[in-house]
């Protein structure tokens, strides 16, 4: 099969490049220069960079490649969104005809674009199944009876907000919310909780989004969230299986287990 990736930041391009390798697949990249790291040129096929907010080179780039299947792979921050976006003409004319700029509104609406220009996006997981949570505890330490109240709480905090965009964890600290997930992402929103406790441990809840689809802003946890966890003393972190990429799957939960932090795909 051959791809389009486009990149952002973090593992999970250059795990889903990894794994295309492996697989066989011929995947051209277009990386954005303010997020995706220099690695995925030794990964892809061919590499492309383009700033953020340059959707009509989007466009020609994926068409003179002749790429009709697309994944988006890799956070763009949402801070960055507002703060340093230079939209093109194409771009432009997305923004002002959007009713709300959040993550659905900006992202659905170049999906739309992509479509009308044959192009297809694809489930962002599509290279990465296997580090896909799974359900249950997936350390050797499951959560205790108060953990366990903490993340049935949570996930009613979580999804109910998962319909504003407003993030995608909570950080709860004795069946209370202490810090909801906006811009400034998860490992942000659990120092700002942790000063709020006085040293009480805290339990990270993170949802996906209520949609059907993974096309893009898909839950992602990996190695580096184990050292905040255990800097701002979250003890447990509820995923949702099926739905939540793990990078660095087998590494996070030998570094969770050593550091006693209980990880756990939470059950219907």
């Amino acid at each position: 099969m051959r791809y389009g990736l486009i990149a952002g930041n973090g593992r999970f391009p250059l795990l889903a490049l990894e794994s295309a390798r492996r697989l066989g697949h011929e995947v051209t990249v277009v990386a954005i220069e303010e997020e995706a790291s220099r690695e995925v040129e030794s990964l892809a096929a061919r590499c492309h960079w383009i700033s953020l907010g340059e959707l009509s080179r989007l466009i020609e780039i994926l068409k003179q490649e002749a790429i009709t299947e697309v994944v988006m792979a890799g956070q763009v921050k949402h801070a960055k969104i507002f703060s340093s976006i230079r939209p093109d003409w194409r771009l432009a004319k997305l923004l002002m005809a959007l009713p709300s700029k959040n993550t659905d509104g900006l992202i659905g609406g170049v999906v739309r674009i992509l479509e009308d220009e044959g192009i297809h996006l694809r489930d962002s997981t599509i290279l990465l199944k296997p580090l896909l949570a799974t359900e249950g505890a997936m350390t050797w330490r499951k959560p205790d009876k108060d953990e366990d109240g903490d993340i049935r709480y949570g996930r009613r905090v979580a999804d109910a907000l998962s319909g504003f965009d407003v993030g995608q964890s909570v950080a709860i600290c004795e069946r209370a919310c202490v810090a909801v997930e906006a811009m400034e992402g998860t490992d942000a929103m659990l120092r700002r909780a942790a000063g709020l406790v006085n040293g009480r441990r805290l339990s990270l809840i993170k949802v996906a989004r209520r949609r059907e689809h993974l096309l893009f802003d898909v839950p992602v946890v990996g190695l580096g969230t184990v050292p905040v966890m255990r800097e701002t003393g979250a003890t447990v972190l509820a995923v949702e299986p099926g739905r939540t990429l793990m990078l660095d799957k087998d590494r996070m939960v030998e570094a969770a287990n050593q550091a006693e932090i209980a990880i756990v795909g939470f059950t219907a």
